[in-house]
């Protein structure tokens, strides 16, 4: 059975929520991007208001705007060289292992220089975001240069990707936060995701992927029968 998307928005405000409550007094904490991690940051603006003191490292600017309207204090990494801990969303979550297709929000380049620099990721997400193999339910969107940019999505054609460019509501190609394109890329599964991962990066033009692999140290997944937290499974 189906969740509605109201459920949907429902279990990943819980999610969220439990997820904002892991921050700290004097935390640096990465902001994520998209419809789950913006409830992540509401409960965080409410705990700063609360006495709460943290500074954010946003990864989108849609999400800076919204920190801002909050009272949230902003930072970079001209001042911070980690963070303690980043609370995200995700396109996909492998069960087990917990690595992630992100990026349908358009922000996956900033998601990863976040994640990269952090201690702990941590994702938020309602059940349904659960797979067993990544690229069951979810397109890759890969961040590439304008320049080149056809050339490139037949470079990755040759990698096993059926690619379509991202556009916007008008019709125009969509144009990331950092001016870049991305690319939509539906795999008939990705058996390997480390090695999808480093095909991938290899290609010219490639700026980024949206395959973030031994990156996540938790998810917190909410659906009907409550919140679970997650952990990477012991090998």
């Amino acid at each position: 059975m189906s969740m509605s998307s109201e459920q949907a928005a429902e279990y990943k405000r819980h999610a969220a929520e439990l997820a904002a409550e892991m921050v700290e007094d004097g935390m640096v904490v990465g902001l994520g991007t998209g419809s789950t991690a913006a409830f992540a940051v509401a409960a965080l603006g409410r705990r700063y208001r609360e006495g709460l003191r943290f500074v954010g490292v946003p990864t989108s600017l849609a999400t800076e705007h919204q920190a801002r309207e909050l009272g949230i204090p902003l930072s970079g990494f001209g001042e911070h060289e980690r963070v303690d801990l980043t609370i995200d969303g995700a396109d996909e979550v492998q069960r087990g292992t917990l690595n992630l297709i992100k990026g349908l929000g358009g922000a996956l380049l900033r998601e990863k220089i976040v994640a990269s620099a952090s201690d702990r990721l941590v994702i938020v997400a309602d059940e349904s975001k659960l797979v067993d193999g990544l690229g069951e339910h979810s397109l890759l969107p890969v961040e590439v240069t304008p320049f080149g940019w056809e050339a490139t999505a037949r470079r990755l054609a040759e990698v096993g990707a059926h690619v379509s460019p991202r556009r916007s509501r008008a019709g125009d190609l969509f144009i990331s936060d950092g001016g870049n394109l991305i690319l939509d890329c539906h795999f008939e599964g990705i058996d390997d995701p480390a090695a999808t991962e480093l095909a991938i990066g290899s290609i010219v033009g490639v700026v980024e992927s949206g395959l973030f692999i031994g990156m996540a140290s938790e998810a917190v997944i909410a659906g009907p029968t409550g919140v679970a937290r997650l952990h990477v499974a012991a090998q």
